[in-house]
């Protein structure tokens, strides 16, 4: 039982750093660009996946193109949906309420955004539904957390420890038989 690689890379600068970018569709930068290229030169892999949006969907096609593989878009790998804050600089957003969210994102989300615990079980059936192969997917930060609890089960403070740069990979083993967030199940209310 070997399991197979599943390697997440984060898309690349946007054209506006600094911004909370859930949904809101920022272009990648040309430089952003070539470092994901760059990063996706060091694991192989059989599988391509990107999120839907510009800045993960353009590095795809890159990639894409530089291996000769086909990609898959799927939605799925999307950012935290970030509500009325999505676009804003996070300095903009009241302070105590992006505390809250900080410290609890389910219990206190994104003004009309999406929950933590959506996210993780979008991403959780996003993983579940990969063949078993080496897969590279070209995705936001959030979406890499979530990841990240959903297979090692990782506490939400400790998902914070992570250091995920713009054009950052992260490689990680699932194993077959292995249910992605199964330990989310009675987590919350």
């Amino acid at each position: 039982m070997s399991g197979f690689a599943l390697h997440l890379l984060r898309h690349g600068a946007p054209e506006t750093p600094g911004l909370l970018m859930g949904r809101t569709d920022g272009a990648p930068t040309s430089e952003g660009i070539a470092a994901c290229v760059a990063q996706a030169k060091t694991p192989d892999f059989e599988h391509l996946i990107a999120s839907d949006l510009s800045r993960c969907r353009v590095a795809g096609e890159a990639i894409g193109k530089a291996s000769a593989l086909p990609f898959i878009i799927d939605p799925r790998w999307r950012e935290l949906d970030f509500g009325d804050w999505d676009g804003k600089a996070a300095s903009t957003v009241d302070r105590d309420a992006l505390g809250r969210f900080r410290d609890d994102p389910d219990a206190n989300p994104p003004p009309g955004g999406e929950r933590w615990s959506a996210l993780v079980t979008r991403i959780s059936a996003a993983i579940a539904d990969l063949a078993p192969v080496s897969t590279l997917v070209v995705t936001h930060g959030g979406a890499m957390r979530a990841a990240l609890y959903s297979l090692c089960g990782f506490g939400q403070h400790q998902l914070w420890a992570f250091d995920l740069p713009y054009a950052s990979l992260l490689s990680l083993r699932v194993w077959p038989g292995e249910r992605p967030g199964a330990q989310i199940e009675g987590l919350y209310r």
